[in-house]
């Protein structure tokens, strides 16, 4: 049984947010991630846009741990090892943009009738869920014209994951491409920027 990474603690219509079970463990930016919906057979998608970690208080900030009432100085990963409370004071939460469901065994790539319920569980999909949800492209409109989000990033985020999922990420890519340029062919400057973005590193 697939292990849930986290559980929501907001939702819309067009997004959620989910709080993390273990510090500083979200899923990657760009990532498809899944919540579960009432219905036992019925999910809804998401794609990570933004990852934060800061004090379970509301209103609440971190405080500075780097050195000790010694003069110790402690760096990075020591601080949480010498520290271990801070599990309990600080929670990392991740927000995704609904980018489509799926419902007994069919994916749709539009907005659900519900957003997921608070506290339901979310997962991260694996590299096969990816696969199949990325088959269509219908979302990449979703994500370009989505307002206050890193749209952009993000489409580049996803293509580069969905192309690694791939045995072969060649086809898919091209496949990729021609759909960014269709939908962005107005926009030359913008086009060329984002197909610069998922270029796989040579």
């Amino acid at each position: 049984m697939q292990q849930r990474i986290g559980e929501v603690i907001e939702a819309t219509t067009t997004s959620f947010t989910a709080g993390a079970y273990e510090l500083l463990a979200a899923p990657p930016f760009g990532a498809l991630i899944r919540a579960q919906a009432r219905s036992n057979d019925s999910a809804v998608y998401g794609l990570v846009y933004d990852i934060r970690t800061g004090s379970k208080e509301p209103g609440g900030r971190a405080m500075v741990r780097g050195r000790t009432y010694s003069g110790r100085d402690l760096y990075d990963a020591e601080i949480y090892h010498e520290h271990p409370d801070l599990a309990e004071v600080l929670q990392t939460e991740f927000s995704a943009i609904t980018v489509g469901f799926i419902a007994s065994e069919r994916i749709f790539q539009y907005l659900p009738e519900q957003p997921p319920p608070v506290h339901y569980s979310v997962y991260q999909c694996s590299d096969e869920e990816l696969v199949r949800f990325s088959e269509r492209t219908d979302f990449f409109r979703t994500l370009l014209f989505a307002y206050q989000i890193p749209s952009d990033e993000l489409l580049a985020a996803v293509i580069r994951a969905a192309a690694r999922a791939r045995p072969d990420p060649h086809p898919f890519l091209v496949r990729a491409g021609r759909e960014v340029a269709s939908l962005l062919k107005d926009d030359y400057d913008r086009l060329t920027a984002l197909l610069r973005r998922i270029r796989p590193a040579s």
